[in-house]
């Protein structure tokens, strides 16, 4: 498929030979780069080590772009490799026109940008300007004194009462106010204690932030992922929120604030539409009405969303910590709304992981030896059938999975480590619970070094890695599966291939049956008088599933088991099977 800012009626012949219904249905859309792309998110401390200090790097990420080309991704979403103490593996930046040296040097990241445009692929940077750390210049100077010049560039209030200006609470436990001795004020941090939010009611710092992202737009990246951009515009007045039941602090409200559309027109207009990137808004707490804003087809604000919706269900009295796993029902209702209310009006992301999740086979699928491999190929296929752009976090091609973490000194994120004191510290969950909920919920299982192949630390480093890594590194690795045709590896590349290929797959519209099957996820994609049957069975049980008479003499585009061709009447569908059929 060619990419471009192309209107239909001015693509390639391959677009000028479908009917006139097939036209009409595409012209929903414009055309984009971006719709087309499939991402594949990095997490540069775990994915390749090029110097054995145990922390993956740039150079490592360089050497192995060919495995990515091979894989067929257009786009590399790269998370903070800027600047950083680490307090939040880099979402704490204390310097963003500069390099984090774990990372290595900014000699490094040009020649790594070369190599990958030179491959065909784009490269999506993180964008973290709700806040920065502690220790960026602006902080410092702004902690100085009450009339420093910098002061305004962050959220400074006087005590309440002797305690806390008002009730927020952090994301990462505790407080979301530090008081500083030094001045006697509070500042306001909606995370870590060493990443302050920045005042975006201050024009200045708007500037400031442009100004840096037009910097890196000239150095040619393809765009940005924006950081917990929903978080930027805060309540006006800062307001006590309401203390949800069991927890200990009041919601800040500062989820799509009073002016976040405003701030993000103007980003827009002084830096977005001035190049042809791909950008793409972290909207925690977004509706699909806010969405429509954020991401509309107008192009005022971003290309698209990320919502939580999904990722959030079976979250419990004490948010996301909990064992419950996700009914197929409520599975389908959040994904079929997105896919339906949007059409049209704004473009979706499909995701099932990230670097902020679990992995998404354990989360969503069956990781057992018997079941990972069909059950990781049955998400795939589920995810990459939808319309939106999908992404791909590292190692969920190879269908890596949770790794088991014994005891809490083996964990390295500050979320679930905060978590585990702040609730056990308070008599709300016993310890072995809490454990148990960080292994299934938890970040760090993300977050363990990408499996390369059976030698020592999976091929990740020569030294010792950064976090543990996963103990089925021997046979889960990308050696193996490159060389394995029935592996996880090649079902993507196939997937992604077919996505290329199949205009149907990128802007064909969706339409969920059975809704009430607690087993079976079945819709269709239609795309003029082409039409997609997906069935993917979400059990290790049989079910059966009978296709309608629409696709009778219909073909089997891609399986996730060996087909026999026959396409109408009843099916069996085995464990965890994922079967596309394609009407011709």
């Amino acid at each position: 498929m060619k990419y471009g800012k192309l209107c239909l009626q001015t693509t390639e012949s391959k677009n000028q030979t479908r009917s006139g219904d097939e036209i009409k249905e595409v012209k929903k859309w414009t055309k984009k780069w971006w719709k087309e792309a499939v991402v594949y998110q990095i997490y540069p401390r775990s994915f390749m080590d090029s110097n054995g200090d145990g922390i993956g790097d740039l150079n490592g990420i360089t050497s192995r772009l060919d495995y990515l080309k091979d894989l067929g991704v257009d786009v590399i979403w790269l998370s903070p490799v800027y600047q950083s103490p680490n307090d939040d593996n880099g979402y704490d930046i204390s310097d963003y026109q500069a390099i984090m040296q774990e990372f290595g040097t900014m000699e490094d990241f040009d020649r790594m940008l070369s190599e990958m445009h030179k491959r065909g692929i784009k490269l999506v940077m993180d964008l973290v300007v709700n806040h920065t750390s502690d220790e960026h210049k602006w902080f410092v100077e702004s902690r100085k004194s009450k009339d420093n010049p910098y002061r305004d560039y962050y959220i400074w209030r006087d005590a309440k009462e002797g305690k806390e200006p008002n009730n927020w609470g952090s994301c990462f436990s505790g407080s979301a106010w530090k008081y500083d001795p030094q001045t006697e004020m509070y500042y306001l941090h909606l995370f870590s204690t060493k990443q302050p939010d920045l005042n975006w009611e201050n024009p200045t710092v708007r500037k400031e932030v442009f100004d840096m992202m037009n910097w890196w737009c000239e150095k040619g990246i393809d765009g940005f992922r924006m950081d917990v951009i929903s978080m930027i515009s805060k309540p006006e007045g800062l307001p006590d929120g309401k203390i949800p039941e069991g927890g200990l602090y009041g919601d800040s409200g500062c989820v799509n604030g009073p002016h976040v559309h405003e701030y993000l027109q103007e980003m827009n207009r002084e830096v977005l539409s001035k190049y042809d990137l791909m950008t793409v808004g972290e909207c925690a707490g977004v509706t699909i009405e806010e969405a429509e804003k954020y991401a509309s087809a107008d192009g005022k604000e971003l290309s698209m969303v990320f919502q939580f919706e999904l990722v959030e269900l079976a979250s419990g009295k004490y948010g996301k910590w909990t064992d419950k796993r996700v009914p197929l029902k409520d599975f389908k209702r959040v994904m079929t709304a997105w896919q339906t209310e949007l059409e049209g009006k704004a473009w979706n992301s499909l995701f099932l992981g990230n670097h902020d999740q679990p992995r998404c086979l354990s989360r969503f699928g069956d990781d057992s030896p018997e079941y990972r491999v069909v059950s990781a190929k049955m998400l795939a296929t589920c995810l990459h059938m939808m319309q939106g752009t999908p992404y791909v976090y590292q190692g969920d091609e190879l269908g890596m999975k949770n790794v088991p973490f014994h005891d809490l000194s083996e964990f390295r994120d500050i979320e679930s480590i905060n978590a585990f004191h702040e609730l056990t510290g308070a008599g709300k969950v016993a310890p072995d619970d809490m454990m148990r909920y960080l292994n299934l919920r938890g970040r760090d299982n993300a977050r363990t070094p990408m499996q390369w192949d059976d030698t020592a630390s999976a091929g990740f480093t020569t030294g010792t890695p950064w976090i543990k890594v996963g103990p089925d590194y021997e046979t889960v690795n990308a050696k193996n599966e490159m060389a394995d045709p029935d592996s996880v590896y090649n079902y993507y590349k196939k997937l992604i291939h077919l996505r290329k290929e199949k205009d149907i797959m990128v802007y064909g519209t969706y339409e969920l049956l059975n809704p009430e099957d607690e087993a079976l996820y079945v819709y269709t994609r239609t795309l003029g008088d082409q039409k997609l049957l997906v069935m993917c069975n979400f059990t290790k049980e049989e079910q059966e599933y009978t296709v309608p008479e629409t696709f009778a003499g219909a073909e089997v585009l891609i399986s996730n088991y060996p087909q026999d061709g026959a396409a109408a009447g009843t099916r069996k569908l085995r464990a965890y099977e994922a079967v596309v059929l394609e009407t011709k």
